[in-house]
């Protein structure tokens, strides 16, 4: 009976049980690299110059259209500073389609609205408007830091970081004291903090003059004096507050990582790291670092744009090959995180079918919400596909699920990919507390997840 169970049950195994010494210190090493990356990319535009400049040291270059291209060449294209495409040419003609991966590199912020700065009972503030799905209490009380651009009427462009430094001053969105909160504390958790209620505290010394607004005149000859701005300039300027949290191991055996914006930059770097290292692939290897997935994947950098079929279009024309055929014949590796089984929250989750710290990277066959809604739902034949590469390549995955049905739900770049007519799956890191200011990742996930996006480019 026990050989009989062995050969017909599934059983799913801790990733440490599977992995060996010198696995681990891989896996260590990745985690360093990743750690490196979070704490430098705050935002998406930061992350695309990150990758830029990896990929340069790797042989990269810019691409441009009637480029001469041949097998085993280099090449990547920034979509307007938000988002990035690099691709290795492969020894088959794109006529056989690429193999692709995308991940986002926007998380849920607090942005600053166009006309943020006011003063009141002599405080100063900057309004924002979340952006991505967040838990409003969740962003009180904690240090924030500001990240972004403004563009100046004279063509300039004015790059913004405050407070990522030890000795830089920090931001705070304030709250109640708990003797004078009992009438928010009976709201529900969704109510207790307004949208319109996250205003950042920016300072409180007046300008030593007479006349009103001296806080907010006080702040604003600071900004002028460090950035050259003044209060017409934000109009024209993208700017961020995100949490002031380095990132950390997390647990006494550091097996944990803590830091904002794991949804979905480790997903982003798993991918970047796998196409940095891959060499003269079979078919085209094309990664997707894409903007604008946290609010439907809309405008010019997000997936829903056609800036990824052009630049898909000019490397398909060099070959001759048609794009919809190239298409027909891809796959896409949707790398997106998935929700970690908590056990602090057993309710929400189908033990099952739900993905679990330390258990390798995280296939989600479908995503959306409620009746699938929203999902492109991958083929049993590419899960099967993808069972067999990992097999080969010691991969250890699992399946992934967020969360039981009716429970909520959530979606990705995956239906806009297929869409496409491209084969695409999910797949992805587990995550604790995803959306939180600070989340909480497995290093043994996030070196699998990019072994897996690896396989698939070197298959």
């Amino acid at each position: 009976m026990d050989e009989l169970r062995s050969k017909l049950f599934y059983e799913q195994k801790n990733g440490y049980d599977l992995i060996d010494t010198a696995e681990r210190i891989d896996a260590e090493n990745y985690c360093r690299a990743y750690m490196r990356f979070l704490n430098e990319c705050r935002t998406e535009r930061e992350a695309t110059d990150y990758a830029i400049e990896l990929a340069k040291e790797q042989g990269f270059v810019e691409y441009r259209p009637g480029m001469a291209l041949s097998a085993g060449d280099k090449v990547y294209q920034s979509n307007r500073g938000k988002a990035l495409m690099l691709a290795v040419i492969g020894e088959k003609p794109l006529s056989e389609g690429a193999v692709i991966a995308g991940a986002h590199i926007d998380s849920p912020r607090l942005d600053l609205k166009q006309s943020p700065l006011y003063e009141n009972e002599e405080m100063a503030y900057f309004k924002t408007h979340y952006y991505g799905g967040i838990k409003k209490y969740q962003w009180v009380t904690i240090p924030l830091e500001l990240h972004g651009v403004v563009a100046l009427k004279n063509g300039e462009t004015v790059k913004v970081i405050l407070g990522r430094e030890a000795d830089e001053p920090k931001f705070v969105i304030t709250d109640l004291l708990p003797h004078l909160a009992q009438d928010q504390m009976k709201k529900t958790m969704a109510e207790g903090i307004t949208g319109e209620g996250l205003n950042i505290l920016i300072g409180s010394a007046p300008y030593a003059d007479e006349g009103k607004d001296r806080v907010k005149l006080a702040i604003m000859s600071l900004l002028n004096d460090s950035y050259g701005v003044t209060e017409e300039d934000f109009i024209s300027a993208e700017l961020t507050a995100v949490p002031a949290f380095d990132v950390c191991e997390i647990g006494l055996d550091r097996s944990l990582i803590g830091g904002y914006g794991q949804d979905d930059r480790v997903c982003a770097f798993a991918e970047l790291q796998a196409i940095l290292d891959v060499q003269k692939p079979a078919r085209t290897a094309v990664c997707l670092l894409c903007d604008k997935e946290e609010i439907g994947s809309e405008g010019v950098s997000g997936m829903q744009s056609e800036a990824f079929d052009t630049f898909m279009a000019d490397l398909c024309e060099s070959q001759n090959v048609p794009l919809r055929r190239c298409f027909e014949k891809s796959f896409c590796l949707s790398a997106d995180v998935t929700a970690a089984f908590d056990p602090l929250y057993p309710e929400v989750m189908e033990k099952r079918n739900a993905s679990r710290v330390n258990y390798g990277m995280g296939l989600c066959k479908y995503t959306g919400a409620r009746g699938k809604s929203g999902t492109s739902d991958a083929s049993a034949e590419l899960v099967a596909y993808l069972r067999r590469l990992y097999a080969e390549k010691k991969v250890i995955w699992q399946m992934a699920e967020l969360g039981k049905v009716d429970q909520g739900g959530g979606g990705t770049i995956a239906k806009f990919m297929a869409k496409r007519n491209i084969d695409t799956i999910d797949a992805g890191v587990p995550v604790l507390s995803m959306h939180a200011p600070f989340e909480v990742t497995a290093k043994l996930d996030c070196y699998m997840t990019y072994k897996g996006v690896l396989a698939v480019y070197e298959e």
